[in-house]
């Protein structure tokens, strides 16, 4: 009824300890017990299947968890000397290396009926093996599509920005990938939404230029340097690409738990220009994607948890120390969540009574209304809109206009404080 199209499920791989975000996964054929059995997975997708919802699986192909990961002792030969910020990194120059993870995707997909995989931090492969493991991965699936008739979709999370492993418009895809998150969209929103400038928002300090450049042409770093790389250049320019090949977002789990404190949106900006920022995400043609109890301004945070035991234990109290080091200082370190604290990880579940109660049911409302907006009006345009936006910001007022054929979509926000005059929309050629 809200005008949900897919759900998304954090990594299910077995993890050590009661809970997990999941990316401590170590047996990634195995669905953790803690949420139930096989049959049970296989149970949720049914249901979902049955009210014409898509499950997409986020799964984790740069590394293992450290605790309860054997293979090193098993089978060495699967990791390389490198290091990825989690851990020894995975050879895949390896032959059954690269069939072992092959086969796990095809495990998810085949055995379970996922419609689409989320691949974790591909930026952080650091032996990709050749070809690469990306592109084996991505042909082996588009096998699978076109043997079974059905759609999958294969998005990356990559902070490199490389618009050449994207295509949404092969189908299915032949060693491309559909879609990949983008930050540079969540990041220059939530500069402009909170102000905020520090680590790697520090590379926004232009947010609603940044903002524009993500509706016109997909990513904001497009080979630019990079401050909080030190001035490296970042990304491959994208203005290729259609809108399809970006999920946009001003909120997910990554950028909502990598804070001390885990904070929503919802206690970092005021309500009228997060209302508008929705409404902007849910009415551009790029595939939205709401965090879980967004679509009705959810209030609870989502603090990073886990629950490792020992000397591992102590090593990421302290890392998450090290890590969040002005905001201890700050805060005195008393109201900054214990990430192994049982009370930790029954702050981030939400409370779905609050769904019946102001605000919540007015945000609620908001969005479906949005969301039937654009199944009304922008998704009959959306196969023919090849390319991104003319956009600008001025004045506070967002304009921008995507073309599909012979018609066109346009989007005016007022980001202000105050009452704007509608803009002209007139575009040079």
């Amino acid at each position: 009824a809200t005008g949900i199209t897919a759900l998304e499920l954090m990594p299910l791989a077995d993890f050590p300890g009661r809970w997990n975000w999941g990316y401590d996964g170590v047996l990634p054929f195995a669905p953790d017990s803690s949420y139930g059995r096989p049959e049970d997975l296989k149970a949720l997708i049914d249901a979902a299947h049955a009210r014409g919802l898509m499950v997409f699986l986020d799964v984790v192909y740069n590394h293992f968890g450290p605790e309860g990961n054997y293979l090193p002792r098993i089978a060495p030969q699967f990791f390389t000397n490198a290091q990825t910020p989690w851990g020894g990194a995975i050879d895949y120059g390896n032959a059954n290396v690269r069939a072992f993870t092959i086969d796990n995707a095809l495990h998810w997909l085949d055995h379970y009926r996922f419609d689409g995989l989320r691949l974790d931090a591909v930026h952080a492969i650091v032996a990709p093996g050749e070809p690469g493991i990306l592109h084996a991965l991505s042909e082996t699936v588009g096998r699978l599509a076109a043997a079974t008739g059905r759609h999958i979709h294969l998005v990356l999370e990559n902070d490199d920005n490389r618009a050449t492993l994207l295509d949404p418009r092969q189908d299915p895809p032949a060693g491309r990938y559909r879609a990949q998150w983008n930050d540079d969209y969540h990041h220059g929103w939530h500069v402009l939404l909170t102000g905020e400038d520090a680590g790697y928002y520090r590379d926004y300090a232009r947010p609603a230029a940044q903002v524009v450049r993500t509706l016109r042409e997909g990513y904001a770093y497009q080979g630019e340097p990079s401050p909080n790389r030190g001035g490296e250049p970042r990304g491959e320019p994208s203005g290729h690409l259609p809108p399809g090949a970006f999920v946009d977002f001003i909120q997910n789990h990554d950028q909502i738990g990598n804070r001390p404190k885990g904070e929503r949106l919802t206690a970092l900006a005021r309500p009228e220009p997060l209302a508008a920022a929705l409404a902007v995400l849910l009415l551009q043609p790029s595939p939205p994607l709401l965090f879980m109890g967004e679509e009705w301004g959810a209030t609870e945070p989502f603090p990073f948890f886990c629950d490792f035991s020992g000397d591992l234990a102590d090593a990421v109290r302290k890392g998450r120390k090290r890590e969040f080091a002005d905001a201890y200082a700050k805060h005195g370190g008393a109201d900054i969540p214990d990430p192994l604290a049982q009370a930790t990880r029954d702050a981030a579940v939400l409370d779905w009574e609050a769904l019946g109660k102001p605000p919540h049911r007015e945000r609620l409302a908001l969005t479906r209304a949005l969301l039937t907006v654009r199944r009304d009006h922008l998704v009959p345009l959306l196969p023919a809109i090849e390319r991104g936006a003319d956009a600008r910001i001025d004045d506070g007022v967002l304009a921008a206009e995507w073309r599909g054929g012979d018609r066109r979509l346009q989007l005016i926000a007022n980001l202000s404080d105050a009452a704007k005059p509608r803009p002209a929309l007139v575009w040079g050629q």
